[in-house]
């Protein structure tokens, strides 16, 4: 099997706007949705001075069926928690949403970029405007693991849009997400404290469940995740770094189609994106659809690298950051963050 899949570039759909200080440090890694009218809309992060973020929501402007532009609407999350300001920082960061009509509801991951560094956090709604946060993730104790994830900052999660067998076969909502094992950035000296059994401390995508019916009880046990497995490690040159989960899973013919990042070049500890030497690149993997720990097959080399002047040159360069799909007229978009500065869009191709 091969990834019968292709990522074409089309554009810059969403730039900083002058004079806007909400966004005087770039707009990028945007969430997306459709209001009950049916409206496209991009949910995109919002930097302001001082590296804080807040989330957005801005009505997609279409072309002959093509993203082209957007039409803002303010301010949809802002980081008015105490768990998502430090002294020296704060931010909700890098949403994900996916719809999962079994809920009818849409279900956001952020990072909430607070007191410890970036922690995982969630957040429902039911029209892309109002927003009622459920709190930060919370990782069930795992024994065969030997740790608490917990403990880790964790960024790129995203849920799948229905439930997935999960490793007990009850069927669960899935999460994707990217644990990051060095703690010494928190507690010098602490250095890095990996799981049993995992050798690479290399960050990779891992899956965590919840199980259905707990949901239907309440939804607020989404937060709530159990069961946590490795899905996959960095394998190729373009992964050199570390890889992370981007837009929600798409159901195609194959499985679960993945579209990730990859990593490459030099990054110095911390989470301060601007002292990165790095190039980021966007590839894909296919999930088995009846155990969703399964990769089927990956892309040896990239679907989408840095090329324009867009996605060289920014807040960060050489960055193609991947985090939302969208189907208008049955063609699939997937929306990417520019040089964490601006936003693109490519068209998503299956070859015959």
């Amino acid at each position: 099997m091969t990834v019968p899949y292709t990522l074409t570039r089309l554009g810059v759909v969403m730039t900083p706007e002058p004079g806007n200080e909400l966004e005087s440090m770039g707009v990028l890694n945007p969430a997306t949705g459709h209001t009950p009218d049916g409206r496209l809309y991009l949910l995109p992060r919002l930097v302001a001075a001082g590296n804080i973020s807040r989330v957005g929501l801005a009505e997609v402007e279409l072309t002959d069926g093509v993203p082209t532009g957007v039409r803002r609407e303010g301010v949809v999350l802002a980081p008015d928690e105490g768990w998502e300001r430090g002294l020296n920082n704060a931010g909700v960061e890098d949403p994900r949403v996916t719809w999962i009509p079994a809920l009818a509801t849409h279900v956001m991951t952020y990072v909430a970029y607070g007191p410890l560094g970036p922690r995982p956090a969630l957040a429902v709604s039911a029209d892309l405007r109002n927003w009622t946060r459920l709190g930060p993730l919370h990782f069930e104790y795992q024994a065969d693991l030997d740790t608490d994830l917990n403990l880790f900052p964790n960024k790129d999660t995203v849920f799948f849009p229905e439930p997935v067998p999960g490793p007990d076969g009850e069927l669960a909502y899935a999460m994707l997400h990217r644990p990051m094992w060095d703690l010494g950035w928190f507690r010098e000296g602490e250095g890095v404290h990996l799981p049993a059994g995992i050798k690479d401390d290399r960050p990779g995508i891992w899956v965590s469940f919840v199980p259905v019916a707990a949901v239907e009880q309440d939804v607020r046990n989404l937060v709530h995740l159990r069961h946590h497995r490795l899905v996959a490690m960095p394998e190729f040159a373009f992964e050199q770094l570390k890889i992370g989960a981007g837009p929600a899973p798409l159901r195609v013919p194959e499985g679960w189609l993945v579209i990730h990042h990859g990593v490459t070049g030099e990054q110095p500890k911390g989470f301060d994106p601007t002292t990165q030497k790095v190039s980021y690149a966007a590839g894909a993997l296919l999930l088995d659809p009846d155990d969703v720990t399964k990769v089927l097959d990956r892309t040896a080399e990239p679907m989408l690298v840095p090329e324009t002047d867009e996605e060289r040159i920014g807040t960060v360069g050489n960055v193609v950051f991947p985090t939302a799909i969208e189907q208008v007229d049955g063609v699939h978009y997937v929306f990417y963050g520019m040089a964490d500065a601006k936003i693109g869009v490519a068209r998503l191709d299956r070859l015959s």
